[in-house]
């Protein structure tokens, strides 16, 4: 055979013909055995893949229950510390400051006009001053004053000759060494304490003269200007000297401007 013949030809002398080698049936698809093995692959990641999103759905939905109760909490919280921060029985926002001896919010800032000016025995509008308190008749009033929107405490003292000042853990408390007047303040929280051998309604012109400060229209101790008034969270547009001292009552008086919105003590909180 020559050199150059192709090995698939008979060869001249051997009689035997050499075929060409036959490529497999099975290049380039599954057998029968191998296809249903895959689809059962290809099934079980499926399953697998339907259970991982069926356990993010499960998640996305706890985490938004939980989402919608935290939001729940937060906001009875938030009513919750608003409706402390008022007055349970008119609403109005609670006295700001910390709380002082007698339970009420002790006010802060420069005082109005000192105690030192208030008399130092004798009779005053028919006031008189007792060497004890008198507790026929034992009721309090809130008194805020409030001065181009700062407020001006009422201090300690007024109505309570020769003071005897107590450091207690909430802050001073004053008695009296030689007598209380009916209308007298033992904090500075603003709470004037009425106490009288008998039944009767005080003004507040009586406790401004008693404290020895002008009470007018325009003026309302060593201050002037325009006055807004309120008496429990409502406008009161008479004689400020005429304003009632009620039990449990708050009177505000503004004077200029801007004009603080009325507050209120929460007198179910305190000892009075």
């Amino acid at each position: 055979m020559s050199r150059n013949d192709p090995p698939d030809r008979r060869s001249a002398g051997s009689g035997i013909t050499q075929e060409p080698r036959k490529q497999s049936t099975t290049t380039g698809r599954l057998s029968d055995r191998q296809g249903p093995e895959r689809i059962a692959r290809m099934k079980e990641v499926q399953e697998v893949a339907d259970r991982s999103r069926r356990s993010r759905r499960r998640a996305v939905g706890a985490l938004a229950v939980i989402g919608t109760v935290i939001v729940a909490v937060l906001m009875i919280m938030t009513a919750t510390t608003s409706t402390r921060a008022q007055s349970p029985t008119t609403g109005l926002p609670g006295v700001p400051g910390p709380i002082g001896p007698e339970h009420v919010p002790v006010e802060q800032g420069p005082v109005l006009a000192p105690a030192s000016s208030s008399a130092t025995g004798g009779t005053v509008d028919g006031v008189e001053c007792n060497s004890s308190e008198q507790l026929a008749s034992h009721v309090h009033t809130h008194l805020s004053v409030y001065v181009d929107g700062v407020l001006r405490p009422v201090p300690a003292g007024i109505g309570v000759v020769s003071p005897v000042v107590e450091q207690t853990p909430a802050g001073a408390f004053d008695s009296a060494s030689r007598c209380f007047y009916w209308l007298h303040v033992h904090a500075q929280d603003g709470v004037i304490h009425i106490e009288s051998p008998a039944g009767h309604t005080y003004v507040l012109g009586q406790f401004f003269d008693l404290w020895g400060q002008p009470l007018g229209p325009d003026r309302v101790g060593p201050v002037t200007g325009h006055l807004t008034m309120w008496v429990d969270g409502r406008r009161y547009q008479g004689d400020p000297r005429s304003i009632p001292l009620g039990s449990h009552e708050d009177v505000q008086i503004d004077v200029g401007r801007p004009v603080v919105g009325p507050h209120a003590v929460r007198w179910s909180a305190t000892s009075l």
